[in-house]
């Protein structure tokens, strides 16, 4: 597990060993993951999106655009 981003509104956890990324938006408490071919596509996005403007507001408006998929409630275990 590798924390990618972590910001006030969101953050982002890398999987190897599961090739995928944990996507969570804090303020809803919820969040969404993303494996296999969509994971690589994400991942080269959120990359882009650093590349472009790496400002905690530019990635968190990025982020920002999968809200709607964010609809896994966040369990602590």
């Amino acid at each position: 597990m590798n924390i990618l981003y972590n910001s006030d509104n969101y953050y982002v956890v890398e999987y190897p060993a599961q090739h995928g990324y944990e996507l969570v938006d804090k303020r809803t408490q919820r969040g969404t993951f993303f494996q296999g071919d969509v994971a690589d596509r994400f991942a080269q996005s959120m990359r882009n999106a650093v590349s472009e403007n790496a400002s905690v507001e530019h990635v968190d408006e990025f982020l920002g655009n999968f809200d709607v998929l964010m609809n896994l409630p966040l369990v602590y275990h």
